[in-house]
């Protein structure tokens, strides 16, 4: 699944790449700084749906479910922009960027620098850079790309190996990812093994399989300053306290 999907983003980053966009200049909110010194901060995701859970909330209105992330207390918000295997878009995007005021994370599966400068034309903040999809020259033109721009760059890791490559690349926001990207299974003992190789100047985000306020701590004790939630936030009955008990997580 996972070469096919990234399959289809080689086509999309081609278009992207023969069109590049121009990203106006624009005053960025940081992520970086989003997500130090206040406990476990939640980003909360918008996402209609995946490949491993299949629908989630096809009629989901982007903007309304980022305010109620908000009101939780979410620090940053990232946005499915994948259109086949997500039903995302950059219009879910600007539709965030209107409704809240905390940093937007572009979350995609982006191959070319031209889709970074797209990423900021559209308001995000700060893009996910997938390690296991890209060779180490296309991830530092990528990183750099984002830091011409005045984007943060979260750089997504699932082994010791990629933990290498993302710091060897300079990204000083590293994100570990709890689910294999080939399987789809979901181990939090991942970003548990991989927290010590994370020096203390990286800013340490979980992704994937945190559902409930105990996955929450144990991310918290194993030391990472905020974890990424997708299908349970949307899931949740109450997005807001949903994502407050999360972030109430010691």
């Amino acid at each position: 699944m996972l070469d096919h999907i990234v399959s289809v983003a080689r086509r999309r980053a081609a278009v992207v790449a023969a069109r590049p966009v121009e990203a106006p200049a624009a005053r960025r909110r940081s992520l970086r700084r989003a997500l130090r010194g206040r406990g476990l901060a939640v980003i909360a995701e918008v996402k209609r749906r995946s490949p491993s859970a299949g629908s989630l909330a096809d009629d989901l209105d982007a903007a309304d479910q980022a305010r109620r992330y908000v009101e939780g207390g979410a620090a940053a918000v990232s946005v499915l922009t994948e259109p086949e295997f997500f039903a995302g878009s950059l219009d879910d995007l600007r539709a965030v960027r209107r409704a809240v005021t905390v940093p937007i994370l572009r979350k995609d599966f982006l191959l070319h620098p031209a889709q970074v400068a797209e990423a900021a034309a559209a308001g995000a903040d700060a893009v996910l850079l997938i390690a296991a999809i890209v060779d180490d020259d296309v991830l530092g033109a990528l990183i750099a790309e984002a830091r011409r721009l005045g984007l943060d760059a979260l750089v997504e890791v699932h082994d010791e190996a990629e933990v290498a490559r993302a710091l060897g690349a300079g990204a000083d926001l590293v994100g570990v990812n709890n689910r294999d990207l080939t399987t789809f299974e979901v181990d939090l003992g991942v970003a548990e093994r991989l927290a010590n190789l994370l020096p203390d100047d990286v800013v340490r985000v979980a992704e994937s399989g945190v559902s409930d306020v105990r996955g929450a701590r144990r991310m918290a004790a194993a030391g990472y300053d905020a974890i990424l939630v997708g299908e349970a936030a949307v899931r949740a009955e109450d997005p807001a306290a949903f994502v407050a008990a999360l972030g109430g997580a010691r």
